[in-house]
């Protein structure tokens, strides 16, 4: 299978996941919906490291090629729990952003990847798509430009809103985290899997923390008898178990899984793969708007039918 197709499958794998999120953590506390999700992909993942070592050990069997976890020296280990690091703190923002903004908004915002991977990739890798991905580049992302034009006719006011901006500082070190993958890849030499693996695994202890401070602020709002508290205040504080949050890391794993191969793929651009995978707005938004009842939907299909017009020109 292409480069391509994989990042296709990805970003059509990575909408369902933002749908999982969002009906996750609506009125409910983040810390814990993110603690519960990547424990979740940690455990398959240490299921599959420890499957590995059995069948390895019997030599009668052989291990799955696409889900053999390379062995890895401190460094190794050192560099992807920088990336839990990273990607654990990208989370945290977005995932509190998803929590106060419409989908409808938060998606296109989360979009605007592409535009900061594509300047690091040009500045720092030296990375120069053809002339046809280039117009395919600016297709998509004036595509989202358009989306968000659209969702701040919803109220959203851009300049002053906390979310918008967490939403943007997560969206950026999402960027930053993707360039860091080739690195990881192509650079270090690490499989997919490899990578995949540790980075799961390294996302608890990264998460366990904000857990931790959820449950002591949890402790002293309660403790608070006879004063008011807002909504906002009472729904940070309330966990309620989804079978939403179940599915998080899975379809995150799947995602990342066809992303990680597709970027190993020595031809693959990540100036191409980025903008290529953020199609997954369009699961999201055709999902998400249902499910949330959600504004303005025939001109949001306009600007997604832009971003399909993208993904061709990027394929070409």
């Amino acid at each position: 299978m292409s480069w391509m197709m994989l990042t296709l499958a990805s970003a059509m794998l990575l909408g369902l996941y933002d749908v999982a999120k969002k009906v996750s953590v609506r009125d409910n506390a983040v810390p814990v919906v993110l603690l519960l999700s990547v424990t979740i992909g940690a455990a398959i993942w240490s299921a599959l490291l420890s499957l590995q070592t059995m069948l390895g050990a019997s030599g009668w069997i052989a291990f799955p090629d696409w889900l053999l976890v390379d062995p890895i020296d401190r460094r190794g280990h050192l560099a992807l729990a920088g990336k839990a690091v990273l990607v654990g703190t990208s989370w945290t923002l977005a995932f509190h952003a998803l929590k106060e903004l419409p989908l409808s908004i938060a998606a296109p915002i989360r979009s605007t990847s592409p535009l900061w991977t594509l300047l690091i990739a040009i500045g720092f890798l030296g990375e120069r798509p053809a002339p046809v991905q280039w117009m395919g580049i600016a297709v998509v992302l004036g595509s989202f430009w358009a989306l968000s034009i659209v969702g701040a006719k919803e109220g959203i006011r851009f300049r002053t809103d906390r979310a918008v901006w967490w939403m943007l500082a997560g969206t950026v070190l999402g960027a930053i985290s993707s360039v860091y993958d080739k690195i990881l890849l192509q650079e270090f030499g690490y499989s997919p899997a490899t990578v995949q693996a540790w980075f799961t695994i390294y996302m608890v202890p990264v998460m366990i923390p904000l857990a931790w401070r959820w449950k002591r602020e949890r402790a002293r709002i309660r403790n608070l008898v006879g004063e008011d508290l807002n909504d906002e205040t009472k729904s940070a504080s309330r966990f309620e178990f989804r079978r939403s949050i179940l599915w998080i890391s899975p379809l995150l794993l799947a995602a990342d899984m066809a992303y990680f191969t597709a970027l190993a793929n020595p031809d693959a651009l990540i100036s191409v793969v980025s903008p290529l995978r953020r199609a997954s707005v369009v699961v999201t938004l055709i999902l998400g708007s249902r499910m949330a009842g959600e504004l303005n939907l025939k001109r949001k299909a306009v600007c997604v039918l832009g971003m399909l017009v993208g993904v061709v020109l990027l394929m070409l």
